[in-house]
């Protein structure tokens, strides 16, 4: 089972949502996760209605008990195994969440490596560490991904994981497997040493089964293709795929029959319809007659909306990787729905 959950998305899919509802998802009978933002743009506090996140771990929610919890605390269940997290019971486990920061992520590692301490500080004051990350961003990337990854591996006093599941919110699918290929990136600044050892231990994490990339999309042209053109890179430079979130689904007003009339333009027929509903009969300039023509445009654009989502869903079922639906929200993403989004997500199955 992954424990690096990686999420991208072309820009508009709703990756940050998604990640946000994945790591609550997955915080479930005590599971601990961390939600890790790479980007700089405190989307996570946004959605969780938080402060701007520090960069530090934070507690930020509580993830509802999963079903099977639900029934187990209600029938009193004592069997025995591991306790859980989150004080020993089987309810929601906790989502705590990160934003990192490459100058700051940079400090650590000098200090990590080369403990420089008060001297890495000076460094930044100078501006070197803004320089240093700007003129290699693969020297970026490597900190950045590092970090998530160390918080992967990290293991508390008793030799157990510290989280259960990391999920990075990632930067978009036209760039992520350059983001994620750290090794090639610093290829041409190190070829040995500190910074090539991490890149190293970094590529171990993310081209092992610990981690799985998952690609939003919507059911439109340009992201559908823009997330099979991912899932063929990331294929290529060999870090496993997870599967496809189809973000912001909306369900067909109209059964296949309907939608072939809605197509046609069955004027006579809305006329009819509307006749029996009332609203008299369909003469020259009533009202019946007057609501035909918008209830037609309306109709067919429906009919050709569903026509190319099905032929966008079938483009992504050709990947081949699992796919996950999640519905569009009328109102927007605000905390309930992001609870809400995080039990769809767990009632398709493990991601």
């Amino acid at each position: 089972m992954s424990r690096l959950h990686v999420v991208s998305g072309k820009g508009g899919t709703g990756k940050t949502t998604v990640a946000a509802a994945l790591a609550l998802a997955l915080a479930t009978e005590g599971r601990r996760t961390l939600l890790v933002e790479v980007e700089g743009r405190q989307g996570i506090a946004q959605l969780f209605e938080t402060e701007a996140l520090p960069y530090e771990e934070r507690k930020i929610a509580v993830a509802p008990a999963s079903d099977g919890a639900a029934l187990r605390a209600a029938a009193g269940n004592g069997s025995g195994g591991e306790a859980p997290r989150g004080g020993g019971r089987r309810g929601g486990g906790e989502v705590h969440a990160l934003a990192i920061d490459a100058e700051r992520a940079l400090l650590d590692y000098l200090q990590m490596f080369y403990k420089l301490g008060s001297a890495g500080r000076a460094l930044k004051k100078l501006g070197a560490i803004d320089f240093a990350t700007t003129i290699a961003p693969g020297l970026r990337d490597v900190l950045l991904t590092g970090k998530a990854c160390e918080a992967v591996r990290r293991k508390d006093k008793n030799g157990r994981f510290v989280y259960d599941a990391v999920v990075m919110d990632a930067p978009p699918t036209g760039r992520i497997t350059r983001f994620l290929n750290v090794n090639d990136e610093v290829a041409g600044l190190a070829k040995i040493g500190p910074i090539h050892n991490q890149a190293q231990a970094v590529m171990r994490v993310l081209k092992s089964p610990e981690t799985a990339v998952h690609l939003v999309t919507l059911l439109e042209e340009m992201p559908v293709q823009e997330t099979a053109d991912g899932v063929a890179e990331l294929r290529a430079a060999g870090i496993p795929v997870g599967g496809i979130v189809i973000n912001m689904t909306r369900p067909a007003l109209l059964d296949n029959g309907d939608l072939d009339i809605a197509a046609r333009g069955a004027r006579a027929g809305v006329a009819k319809a509307l006749s029996q509903a009332g609203l008299g009969g369909a003469r020259r300039g009533g009202l019946a007659d007057r609501l035909i023509d918008p209830l037609l445009e309306q109709a067919r654009e429906h009919a050709e909306r569903v026509e190319l989502e099905r032929a966008e869903y079938a483009e992504l079922t050709a990947i081949g990787l699992p796919t996950y639906e999640l519905e569009l929200l009328p109102e927007g993403v605000d905390l309930a729905g992001l609870y809400h989004l995080a039990r769809d997500l767990r009632k398709q199955g493990p991601i």
